[in-house]
């Protein structure tokens, strides 16, 4: 069974800086693809970014220059740095894992619980 547990959320003032890490455990041979997204009540879960496993990164138009989205294949875990924090970054933010191959073969999707960030104006 594989489990995503996301870490470093919180309340923080607007233009402050939060970190974000999530860590993949279970039997895993590989992970394609690893990355963020967030939610807010009312509306779709929206792309944050991802990294695939050779290193290309995909951030949302409007985190561009404030996030910085970092992985380590070989611990099977992913970072986002999030600095110039707005009140509109407020939301739930999930750990996705895709792709994931485990011992039980398949290539499957997974979701942490997600992480609750606040960004007071």
């Amino acid at each position: 069974q594989v489990q995503l547990v996301e870490s470093g959320g919180g309340l923080v003032q607007a233009g402050g800086s939060l970190r974000l890490s999530c860590a993949a455990s279970g039997n895993i041979f590989g992970i394609a693809a690893m990355g963020w997204y967030r939610q807010v009540p009312g509306k779709q879960r929206e792309l944050v970014g991802v990294i695939i496993s050779g290193g290309r990164i995909t951030y949302s138009d409007s985190v561009k220059g404030r996030f910085t989205i970092s992985r380590d294949n070989a611990k099977n875990t992913v970072s986002v740095q999030m600095n110039s924090l707005k009140p509109e970054d407020t939301g739930v933010y999930y750990c996705n894992a895709a792709g994931v191959v485990t011992s039980e073969g398949g290539s499957l999707v997974y979701w942490g619980r997600g992480t609750q960030v606040t960004v007071s104006s």
